[in-house]
């Protein structure tokens, strides 16, 4: 896996982002393609392509996504009233940007989630 993502190119400011937070390990910035008010993206700055491919070792890098997320809906005042966190892995699990990261979700009532896609039956 390189480093030769969009999200790289953002880490390395090759191509503009609106970013919301950085610190040595991750980079936060607003989703070009919101499907919330607010919508904000958590990348780690260690290429990993999926949550598959995250060895044991690096399970740190998920805790600071997680933790960062918190903060940032903490200081734009959504923790009170909720947000949703969530990583998608591999095609069938939404993922288009192959590197790992972890969107934010806020500003509306976002509803249930994890409801099934009904599928036709075969015959």
């Amino acid at each position: 896996m390189t480093d030769d993502t969009i999200f790289g190119k953002i880490i390395r400011r090759e191509i503009p982002a609106d970013i919301v937070h950085e610190d040595e390990h991750l980079i936060a910035f607003r989703d070009i393609a919101p499907q919330a008010p607010v919508h904000v993206l958590f990348v780690p700055k260690t290429p990993v392509a999926t949550l598959n491919d995250l060895q044991s070792s690096q399970a740190d890098i998920i805790g600071r996504l997680a933790l960062a997320a918190a903060n940032y809906a903490r200081q734009q005042g959504f923790d009170e009233d909720g947000y949703r966190i969530v990583m998608n892995c591999n095609e069938h699990g939404g993922q288009t940007v192959f590197q790992i990261h972890m969107h934010l979700l806020a500003g509306a009532p976002l509803g249930r989630f994890g409801t099934p896609q009904r599928v036709a039956d075969a015959g």
